[in-house]
């Protein structure tokens, strides 16, 4: 019995210093290029200090663009939004047919998706506001199961946004 508590206290020990001796990897802390132009194409500067109004306009344009905004807070100039939509593709839908035809047996496909969206506002100066939007989506299968989870990285849509965002705080600012 001594024997098996010695045993016992040695490896908890062993353990507790293999736990202690890892650390963070310093590559872990350290972005990427990619990240940086992730980050470029995702935030545009605003000439305006109007926290509020530039949320007010982002939620117009995510919604004329089929989002739910599900939380504001406009002390912290945030909104978060999301839509619900279809993810079957024709080709995933071809392949999954074939193979079920080799293998005799059904096979899932994407289903459904919720696309959501993050902005963030900040005050960068008197008269400039920075705003970030990012975009990720979440795919169901056909057995319910969640087959993706990706951010949305397309320049084209990041593009889009800004462009109307910018039409909408034009229009705001002017009582349009």
């Amino acid at each position: 019995m001594k024997r098996l508590k010695k045993v016992g206290l040695i490896a908890v020990v062993c353990l507790s210093l293999v736990a202690c001796q890892g650390g963070v990897p310093k590559e872990a802390l350290e972005l990427s290029p990619e990240s940086l132009q992730q980050r470029q194409t995702q935030t545009r500067r605003f000439d305006t200090n109007n926290e509020a109004k530039l949320l007010t306009s982002g939620a117009q344009v995510l919604q004329d663009l089929g989002f739910t905004v599900e939380d504001s807070e406009t002390k912290l100039g945030m909104i978060a939004a999301s839509k619900d939509r279809d993810a079957t593709e024709t080709g995933q839908v071809v392949g999954a047919i074939l193979l079920a035809i080799l293998t005799k047996q059904a096979q899932a496909i994407d289903d459904k998706q919720k696309i959501s969206v993050s902005l963030i506002t900040r005050p960068i100066s008197a008269k400039e506001t920075l705003v970030r939007v990012t975009f990720q989506r979440v795919v169901w299968n056909t057995r319910g199961q969640v087959s993706k989870t990706e951010p949305l990285d397309d320049p084209k849509l990041y593009q889009d946004f800004f462009a109307k965002l910018s039409e909408s705080v034009f229009l705001t600012a002017n009582e349009i």
